[in-house]
């Protein structure tokens, strides 16, 4: 290696770094959609502390739902991320509504939290680690990572395993809360492991994947292929219409 090669593999390692970063942020909602995923939870447990009004909170939590999903709307962004915390939100608001128990209101986010660990360790376990799913079309690799791309593929499932035990322990720390703790306690814990789980699993997430092998671009692999596959029709029409041109010449020539 010279002196000049070691810059290049730097700003290639930068790049790929760079990529990871934007992937992550892409998939996961980045900052804004980590506060949109907090909002709700935060003002529904805050409204209940001082009053103990479930129905006040729910609504307050549900309105400030909507209200982040049209601000989304009205700038063209995305909407995905918002939309799930309406839906996060809604199920929750109707759970506690149907019970009359407002610690209901936590209850299907923490199910979903306990299916979700579950499903990142079983794919990986099944060979399709979760998280490779997730982040392959981001990457434009799509499922190349799995027969192609092995060291890509331990990325993955490392940062699966990582995702499912964070989310395991997680919970391992709010059901007992919800059988034992009030709601404002349940409350405050659950918003207060809204974020710092979430950040851990990105971060080991973009370490496991920075330290992999690059993704193959099948997209580009497939624009490449149809190119080629029309530079190889066109050259094979024009040889076609040259040959009766050819034969013609000589024949008159006879």
């Amino acid at each position: 290696m010279t002196s000049l090669d070691k810059p290049t593999e730097d700003t290639q390692q930068d790049d790929a770094r760079a990529v990871t970063e934007a992937a992550l942020f892409e998939a996961f909602g980045g900052v804004r959609g980590m506060v949109e995923t907090v909002v709700p939870g935060l003002l529904f447990v805050t409204i209940f502390t001082i009053n103990k009004d479930l129905h006040m909170s729910a609504i307050a939590a549900l309105a400030v739902s909507l209200v982040l999903v049209v601000v989304r709307l009205a700038m063209k962004d995305t909407v995905k991320h918002a939309f799930s915390g309406v839906f996060g939100v809604a199920f929750g608001v109707v759970f506690a509504m149907m019970t009359g128990n407002a610690k209901d209101f936590y209850l299907p986010g923490m199910l979903y939290t306990l299916g979700l660990a579950l499903a990142y360790i079983i794919t990986t376990l099944c060979g399709v680690p979760l998280i490779g799913l997730i982040l392959g079309p981001v990457f434009k690799e799509n499922l190349s990572w799995r027969t192609r791309n092995p060291g890509r593929k331990k990325a993955y499932a490392k940062a699966s395993w990582a995702w499912g035990l964070i989310l395991l322990a997680k919970c391992a720390v709010l059901f007992p809360l919800y059988w034992w703790a009030n709601t404002a306690q349940l409350g405050w814990v659950l918003v207060a492991l809204k974020i710092p789980p979430f950040l851990l699993a990105v971060w080991l997430t973009w370490v496991f994947l920075a330290k992999a092998p690059a993704p193959i671009d099948v997209f580009a692999e497939m624009e490449a292929e149809e190119r080629a596959e029309e530079e190889r029709k066109a050259a094979l029409a024009k040889d076609q219409g040259e040959e009766p041109a050819t034969g013609g010449r000589h024949r008159r020539g006879a």
